[in-house]
């Protein structure tokens, strides 16, 4: 018994050491071709994005012996191409035909495949992609001369003989690691299996519990030792497994939500736009006055659509990290102004009392003015829709702490205790049929938050259903974090 639980422990560690030098392996290898393949087109394109280059050739294009210059033209350039004469070569060729009328690699025939980014070249655009997995990488740029009289491609290609070699190597590495892992596995069965066979069987009842989905099966912790602590650890694994399963499930459902979300935000506009110009396409005899409201509603829904559709991207740029803060001193008393002013207007058309009260000497904050300002007139926005006309809105701003705050309080419907938590998120709507009628997309909030989280603030929001809402947005005065 003992020495089948020996073999049967080599073989696991044996089985563990090479699936995971395996995957270790396929990484390696996917990412130095995805690096190597990377490297290559982010090198092409900063070269050939040199204009004094493209004009070079150009000329050179245009001049009686041309190819000769043009070759001339690209040994100059061939270190920042990177061309070896062993595995990376350029080529010009005919630029009507794709005859090779010039070539660095001097030991090579002179026919090449007409590869797809060639003939994209060959129909006179640039072709500065490829797919990693093909066996080679190459770049295709079409020269024409100013008087459009000649055509040439320049044409780079790599074998891929560096990746290739890099590869095996790596292989030969891995290899080895294998065969020392083989040879350690043995030694430490032998060791461990004496002392350590009872708690993994153990391990072992409750690791079968967990592989049919119970999570709840623990192990008893008898000692404080070494097992002990194994065995207190896997308990606390197999708990925080369990709790990601949950969040997991939890963002599933999620998703979903926003998925539908978007789809029936979209979709509602979509029918309107449709429905109204299959109206008009069917009905000839419409008059000239239900022909202008028709259209009328339709660029309104499109303006919807586009509203949403930007709403989506500049959420999906917070989530990806593509949005950038574009930092800058500015005045916020002098934002809070303008967003005063902006709305003013609007408020005195509906006979609503708009005060506004600043701390003297507001300071200077760092930020993306563009950005807070946008916060603020969503906010006061929202303000201006949910208060009923003859309603009051007061603005304050002051600062403590390091920090600036702004703080919008008006007398409208406010928003239900149990919706508080939820105002922030995405497509998520208080009033969802006024909002749909004032052409909210129920991402303003979302986006209002992003921006000000980003900034290193905060965003609170205070609220009586039927006595009105209070929205307070704090930032630092130096910016936020890097």
């Amino acid at each position: 018994m003992n020495k089948s639980l020996n073999i049967k422990l080599v073989f696991i560690m044996l089985l563990i050491i090479v699936l995971l030098m395996t995957v270790v392996l396929v990484f390696l290898v996917r990412g130095v071709q995805s690096f190597y393949t990377s490297q290559f087109y982010s090198q092409m394109e900063s070269v050939f994005g040199q204009t004094e280059l493209i004009n070079e050739l150009r000329l050179a294009a245009g001049e009686g012996s041309a190819v000769t210059r043009m070759e001339e033209i690209l040994s100059v350039f061939s270190g920042e191409l990177g061309i070896d004469r062993s595995s990376r070569h350029f080529y010009i060729l005919d630029g009507t035909t794709g005859e090779v009328l010039s070539s660095s690699d001097q030991a090579g025939d002179r026919q090449i495949s007409i590869t797809p980014n060639i003939l994209s070249a060959l129909l006179g655009n640039s072709a500065l992609r490829g797919d990693f997995r093909t066996a080679y990488m190459d770049v295709a740029i079409p020269v024409v001369s100013a008087d459009a009289g000649a055509r040439f491609v320049v044409y780079i290609v790599d074998d891929k003989q560096t990746v290739q070699s890099l590869n095996a190597e790596i292989f030969l590495l891995i290899l080895e690691a294998v065969l020392i892992g083989f040879v350690i596995a043995v030694v430490i069965s032998l060791v461990i299996s004496k002392t350590l066979l009872s708690p993994i069987q153990g391990m072992t009842t409750a690791a079968e519990a967990m592989a049919d989905g119970d999570f709840s099966r623990k192990i008893r912790v008898e000692s404080d030792d070494e097992i002990g602590i194994l065995a207190k650890t896997f308990n606390d694994m197999a708990s925080q497994i369990e709790s990601m399963l949950e969040e997991l499930k939890k963002a599933e459902v999620l998703r979903r939500e926003f998925v539908a979300n978007v789809s029936h935000e979209l979709r509602t506009p979509l029918t309107s736009v449709r429905t109204y110009a299959e109206t008009m396409y069917d009905n000839h005899e419409i008059t000239h006055e239900t022909e202008e409201e028709f259209l009328r509603v339709i660029i309104n829904e499109s303006d919807r659509m586009a509203k949403i559709v930007q709403d989506l991207l500049e959420l999906s740029r917070f989530d990806s990290g593509a949005s950038v803060l574009a930092s800058e001193w500015f005045s916020i008393e002098h934002s809070v102004r303008d967003v005063y002013a902006a709305i003013a207007l609007e408020a005195k058309k509906r006979n609503q009392e708009l005060n506004l009260e600043l701390e003297w000497k507001l300071p200077r904050i760092k930020g993306d003015r563009a950005r807070v300002e946008q916060v603020l007139m969503n906010i006061m926005s929202n303000a201006l829709k949910y208060t009923p006309d003859g309603g009051k809105i007061d603005i304050y701003s002051g600062s403590s702490g390091g920090k600036v705050w702004v703080r919008i309080e008006d007398t409208g419907v406010g928003i239900p205790k149990e919706d508080l938590a939820r105002v922030f998120d995405r497509f998520y709507r208080v009033d969802k049929a006024r909002s749909r009628e004032s052409g909210g997309t129920g991402l303003g909030l979302s986006i209002a938050k992003e921006i000000i989280t980003k900034h290193g603030g905060d965003i609170k929001i205070e609220s009586t259903q039927g006595i009105g809402t209070s929205v307070t947005v704090v930032l630092p005065v130096l910016g936020p974090v890097s």
